[in-house]
């Protein structure tokens, strides 16, 4: 920057910053997710938000090892959030609310400890490790596998061939000859927790029956631990090919679990301590936001439906609360709601919203379910909550085309079929309420046929998804691009700074498709000027900037009007 004084004669060089300060849009593809898991490990916390980029990512995090991730009760969350990735979605937010139903019973006896399967050569399994149920209490224990030695290692053989011809000839009752030892079948096993040596094990094997002079087979060993649970799921070979490999491995207890009389205060959870769903709206980066597994604590009678609506209303609440100011946050997210699973006929969704009573153009709500393979059945469908894929849809529609471009007429990925086929007769009665249809077209596929928020009905400036996104985007970008502004001095420089600024973002989004105009003076406008920042309101502190813009409407209904036209009768005219 340029220097304020000058004292000793001579050249000086300057870099003077004269540049316009370009507004980088933020990302608009980045989702929450609200359900059960299958684990919580690798840092991941109970009720507490973890950052998530894949599949894969989401398996280290949230599935047992070696696991697909899903569940033995069918929870939604994995096929939601496997939908959001297959269908172009980026990263996520997930928050897990336990690893079983509050329902189940919560005693130690009765809680699953999730299993650990020790490799061997090739990546393959040797042995199944669980903590014991009494010390599911006492936090996570090591398992410490090291090389070992058998116990007396008896003299060789000379020649395994010839010993072989002689045990043919001796007369029966006489001793075989032992076959050589090979001590790297051998190993070493330690039960630790917080570098303190619980239960130490020497001289084992992987033969179930080895010679009991040299070693012990393990499983055998450890059927009388106090600490752990053994199990050998080697495939058949030999000792030294089935022996586990050397290192330290972490056995976890089971994650704990809510009851139903505290399930719901804790899925709500606390801002502060950002768990559940409050916690996740702490968030800053997340847009869209849903909680899948809502629906199955209702369909397992964790939660009535009046509790369902509590929170969906939570969530709807802390989307506006920002918007209007009453809350600390970006004014960019939607909520993405799925109607409950016993209201299958569009009559009864219809109910079910009207029993709702909410609406917001923060919200969006699809029907109906869909099925996707369920891996834990074979593959054969199950019927999940739509929210997840269709978020992956919006994400990937904004990677694709922009968020001004409405995220429907667009094939919905891993979906093999609908829980119920609408008809056209069936959306004429749901879309003006806002119900967005899945549907399936012949010859097209399943298509999603509907871009509508929750908003009333008559504030149509807010109808459509996109519109609601896009100007979303357009707040948050400007936000973010203008920190810059701030405790500069408030004249007529800074004014036109702020006006550049903003009219060339504006103009670069308005190329790009997103805003209605021939030009960019009919598709925006940016006002700073002395009109709207008065001596009054410099005086507080205070820099006005308004900005007003057209955005592009899907084209949701395409109407064609034709008639019959004579040419000759136009010509005798």
């Amino acid at each position: 920057m340029a220097r304020l004084d000058y004292f000793a004669p001579g050249v000086y060089v300057e870099e003077v910053d004269r540049g316009s300060r370009p507004i980088e849009g933020v990302s608009t593809s980045v989702a929450g997710f609200i359900g059960f898991t299958e684990d919580i490990r690798g840092g991941a916390e109970l009720f507490k938000p973890m950052l998530v980029t894949s599949w894969t990512q989401y398996i280290e995090y949230f599935a047992r090892p070696n696991s697909n991730g899903f569940t033995e009760f069918d929870a939604y969350l994995p096929f939601s959030v496997r939908g959001y990735f297959l269908n172009g979605g980026g990263r996520c937010w997930i928050t897990s609310i336990g690893t079983q139903l509050p329902s189940i019973g919560q005693e130690s006896s009765k809680r699953q400890a999730p299993r650990l399967e020790i490799p061997r050569r090739g990546n393959k399994p040797s042995l199944n490790l669980s903590i014991r149920p009494e010390h599911f209490d006492n936090g996570s224990i090591t398992i410490e596998i090291h090389d070992g030695t058998p116990r007396a290692a008896l003299p060789p053989a000379k020649n395994v061939d010839n010993a072989s011809e002689q045990t043919k000839h001796q007369p029966s009752g006489t001793n075989k000859v032992e076959k050589p030892l090979d001590s790297r079948e051998f190993f070493s096993l330690k039960v630790c927790r917080d570098d303190q040596v619980l239960e130490e094990y020497n001289h084992l094997s992987m033969d179930p029956k080895p010679q009991t002079q040299a070693a012990t087979y393990v499983v055998e060993a450890l059927k009388n631990s106090k600490f752990i649970s053994i199990g050998d799921i080697a495939q058949p070979g030999q000792p030294l090919a089935r022996r586990p490999l050397n290192g330290e491995y972490e056995l976890l207890p089971p994650a704990p679990n809510s009851t139903p009389e505290k399930f719901a205060s804790e899925v709500e959870g606390d801002r502060s301590k950002r768990t559940g769903v409050l916690g996740i709206f702490e968030i800053d980066e997340i847009t869209m936001i849903c909680f899948p597994d809502l629906m199955r604590a209702y369909e397992a009678e964790i939660l009535s439906l009046e509790q369902v609506h509590g929170v969906m209303e939570t969530m709807i609440s802390m989307s506006e609360g920002v918007t209007s100011g009453n809350m600390p946050g970006p004014t960019n997210r939607m909520v993405v709601l799925d109607p409950p699973p016993d209201r299958n006929t569009p009559q009864d969704v219809v109910n079910w919203l009207d029993e709702f009573g909410r609406r917001s153009m923060f919200g969006a709500l699809y029907y109906p379910w869909v099925k996707v393979p369920n891996p834990r059945n074979a593959g054969r469908s199950i019927i999940v909550p739509p929210s997840g894929h269709m978020m992956g849809v919006w994400g990937r529609t904004d990677e694709s085309r922009g968020v001004y471009k409405a995220p429907a007429n667009e094939v919905p990925r891993g979906i093999t079929g609908l829980a119920y086929d609408i008809n056209f007769r069936e959306q004429e009665l749901l879309n003006p309420l806002g119900i967005n249809c899945i549907r399936k077209f012949p010859n097209r596929g399943i298509r999603i046929w509907g871009a509508r928020t929750l908003v009333e009905p008559d504030k149509t400036e807010w109808r459509y998804i996109s519109v609601r996104r896009l100007i979303s985007y357009i707040e948050r970008s400007i936000e973010a691009g203008t920190q810059w502004a701030v405790f500069e001095p408030n004249d007529e420089e800074l004014w036109t700074q702020v006006r550049y600024t903003v009219s060339n973002f504006l103009e670069r989004i308005w190329r790009e498709g997103a805003l209605f105009g021939a030009t960019p003076s009919q598709a925006f406008y940016v006002k700073c000027d002395a009109e709207n920042n008065t001596p009054e309101t410099m005086t507080l502190g205070r820099l006005y900037i308004d900005v007003g813009v057209c955005p592009v409407r899907p084209a949701e209904f395409v109407v064609f009007r034709i008639s019959q036209w004579n040419a000759l009768e136009t010509e005798q005219q």
